[in-house]
């Protein structure tokens, strides 16, 4: 991915439809094995703004970098662009389910809103599991203005950097068994994935299903993945 080129030529309206259909959109390659590589150097450089242990917060085990806020580029460019995107599928989700609120079209004027309501600690995040590590299941949802996508990234090699560690969701339906989904990721692959809820269609109209996301216990060698999200912490 060479900027804001690149992401505008993803054929938005079938990462639209995945979205609507399944919570979550594969984009293949969005990196190349280059720019994979060069962010995981960064858990050790100021870019990351503070570390914490995944125990610590009950997540899991293994270590968590916060990037540093405002986010570094390359990557504060790519969130601007693929927010852009997203907002309208954002905002017809937010139709569907008959809640008013709509996100501005432009980033910028969304972090403004986060600010004002005291949402001003970078959420985005380098993860880093090596053997035995584990992300618990979870959503992130404090927060007056939560954006209900994220973007999450691998920037280790399956097979020849780790072991384990598949990226994992899981759907709650009303009423239903949990659905759970292992996304195929590669090196430079990346998703777009469900904050936490979002339209279904049923027999009987539109509901709310719920998606929370993990990753599978790592049996070797060290995964580092990127999460990119588009709403700040409180």
């Amino acid at each position: 991915m060479s900027g804001i080129s690149s992401i505008d030529r993803l054929d938005w309206a079938d990462v639209g439809t995945q979205l609507d259909q399944e919570g979550y959109a594969l984009l293949p390659g969005l990196f190349d094995a280059a720019q994979a590589r060069a962010l995981p150097p960064w858990t050790g450089t100021a870019k990351a703004g503070h570390h914490e242990s995944l125990a610590s917060g009950d997540l899991g085990s293994g270590d968590l970098f916060y990037l540093a806020q405002p986010l570094p580029e390359p990557l504060a460019t790519w969130q601007a662009a693929f927010y852009r995107h997203l907002a309208p599928v954002a905002n017809r989700w937010n139709e569907t389910l008959g809640v008013g609120y709509r996100y501005p079209d432009e980033l910028d004027a969304f972090i403004a809103l986060n600010q004002l309501a005291g949402q001003r600690r970078q959420r985005s995040s380098l993860s880093r599991l090596r053997e035995h590590d584990y992300q618990a299941l979870h959503q992130q949802t404090e927060g007056e203005h939560v954006f209900p996508l994220q973007l999450v990234a691998l920037l280790s090699t399956p097979g020849e950097d780790f072991s384990g560690g598949e990226f994992v969701m899981t759907e709650q339906r009303p009423r239903m068994q949990s659905r759970p989904v292992v996304l195929p990721l590669k090196l430079g692959d990346a998703a777009i994935i469900t904050t936490a809820q979002r339209p279904c269609k049923g027999s009987k109209g539109y509901y709310r299903v719920s998606l929370k996301h993990a990753i599978s216990r790592v049996r070797g060698g060290e995964r580092i993945g990127l999460e990119l999200w588009f709403h700040d912490a409180p």
